[in-house]
């Protein structure tokens, strides 16, 4: 008689082929002892299956947490290549007696190879694999960004720091790796937790910095900060290929084998039966399939609220040295309310090295991130990816108008940590949300154009929050204020909510599963 799905057999534990399809005989008894794995847990017995059922089957354990880690190093050299921009601008500003523009322009050069080149990873993981991709990306931060440091004058400064941001642009596929291997309960919560490494690279750049700037100087802060991507470039020996990426090329062999050293690892069962690979798995990486009917509206809105989130967040970052600075010269705050209007803001910050105290408040502002973080966590399993990213928008521009108020550097402190701190966490849900409404097809090329929108925003925030700051508080404030609003609204209006929601292979759509 025919097996039906997911009917339970029996075997030794020991068998070396215990993970092969098997083959049962027409007469079984469905009453005998289950087949199990590693810790006597059934095995499911099926036709088919995907790579989905295997890692739901396998679920989240040893390899995991090994997996956190690793692609978190990706994450901490990220962070910590670009907060030096908030230090290194400053200090080259009065170093190398820099305009405004210039100041700036160091800062936005970053961007535009990070926006230049994220489709680019983005398609190259699509098309040759995440571990290459991520592996090329962290080499060439490493050896430009050293080279960096050896920078004579600002014309070189400028080109090898916009050579660097271009190989900063693939690491966000260090997410899409991530989350491909995650079991659909935990997803969520990890891809979130990858912040806590942001926000560790974040704060020991300052603490770095604290130590460095006064002693040694920027050029082996520059120095110090790429030891992370050498850290990551040689662990990628233990990173393993995507198995979602390998049935998505068609390799199915590859794919179960990578599913039987994870279950391995993580003393769990698997399917058994025939892997299914998706139809048609020559077609990835192809901009085209962003804009298919199923995907055309989700892809707008994301590039806007990917848009929002990296020019909010930059803006704030940079501008938290700026207003310290002119705190620390006796302008900050100098918020002079015209008695007519009481609307003219106005707010100036001269040439003035960073200081132990501006060191300090920068790294409380920093420490935002890891409240930034619980917060997310907590509530994006609660209230769904999309409303968890548009509480966390309308929280952050509440703050940042409150930055009007001009209540001392107490306040300026305590405003501009509670903006970070949603802030990022509105980043991060946004990391939840991508990888999980694009298929594995598209899933690497998806991120990366998404990352490269965000670019394009963090690339012109240097002249809001360093060069508009400087003529008037009250019109910068009101920019970032409002594009988080509108950030809000958008993802609101985004047509499909993934919690609780299977990550597809393909450009089908299904609805989200029942938790």
């Amino acid at each position: 008689m025919a097996l039906s799905p997911l009917e339970q057999v029996n075997i030794d534990d020991d068998d070396e082929d215990i993970f092969e399809p098997l083959c049962l005989p027409g007469g079984m008894d469905s009453e005998r002892t289950p087949l199990t794995g590693p810790g006597n847990k059934p095995y499911l017995v099926a036709d088919t299956f995907t790579v989905e059922d295997a890692v739901e089957a396998i679920g989240f354990g040893r390899f995991q947490i090994k997996l956190s880690i690793l692609t978190g190093l990706s994450w901490m050299a990220d962070a910590m290549e670009m907060m030096i921009l908030s230090i290194l601008s400053p200090q080259l500003l009065c170093e190398w007696q820099l305009s405004s523009w210039q100041e700036a322009f160091i800062t936005t050069i970053v961007f535009v190879g990070m926006m230049v080149s994220s489709s680019m990873w983005g398609n190259i993981c699509d098309r040759y694999g995440r571990r290459l991709g991520l592996f090329f990306a962290a080499v060439w931060i490493l050896y430009f960004g050293i080279l960096s440091a050896f920078s004579p004058t600002y014309i070189w400064i400028v080109l090898l720091r916009g050579i660097v941001g271009f190989g900063i642009g693939g690491v966000p596929q260090s997410v899409t790796l991530y989350a491909e291997f995650l079991p659909r309960k935990q997803r969520a919560q990890c891809v979130v937790f990858l912040e806590i490494f942001w926000a560790i690279g974040t704060c020991i750049e300052v603490v770095l910095a604290l130590v460095v700037m006064p002693t040694l100087g920027w050029r082996w802060l520059l120095i110090f900060s790429a030891i992370p991507c050498l850290i990551f470039a040689i662990s990628c020996k233990w990173l393993p290929e995507s198995a979602r990426y390998h049935v998505a090329c068609g390799e199915s062999e590859k794919a179960q084998n990578t599913l039987k050293k994870i279950a391995l690892e993580n003393n769990s069962p698997m399917p058994l039966g025939k892997l299914v690979l998706p139809e048609n798995t020559e077609k990835r990486g192809q901009f085209k399939d962003l804009f298919t009917p199923q995907l055309r509206l989700t892809t707008v809105l994301l590039w806007f609220i990917w848009f929002a989130n990296a020019f909010s967040y930059y803006g704030i970052v940079l501008m938290t040295t700026e207003l310290f600075q002119a705190e620390d010269s006796g302008d900050a705050n100098f918020c002079s309310a015209n008695q007519k209007d009481h609307a003219l803001f106005k707010c100036y910050a001269g040439c003035k090295y960073l200081n132990r105290k501006d060191y300090t408040d920068l790294l409380w502002t920093t420490v935002a991130e890891f409240p930034g973080l619980l917060v997310t966590m907590l509530i994006i399993e609660w209230l769904g990816r999309k409303r968890t990213m548009a509480l966390e928008f309308v929280v952050f521009s509440f703050f940042t108008f409150l930055l009007l108020t001009c209540g001392g550097r107490t306040w300026l402190t305590i405003f501009i940590f509670i903006g970070r701190a949603f802030i990022s966490g509105a980043f991060q849900a946004a990391y939840v949300y991508t990888p999980e409404i694009y298929p594995t097809t598209t899933r690497a090329l998806g991120l990366g154009t998404c990352s490269g929108v965000a670019r394009l925003g963090a690339l012109l925030t240097p002249f809001v929050a360093q060069v508009m700051l400087k003529s008037s508080i009250y019109l910068t404030v009101s920019v970032y204020g409002t594009i988080c609003l509108l950030a809000a609204v958008a993802c609101l209006l985004l047509p499909i909510e993934t919690k609780g929601r299977s990550m597809q292979e393909t450009g089908q759509t299904t609805q989200p599963q029942p938790r």
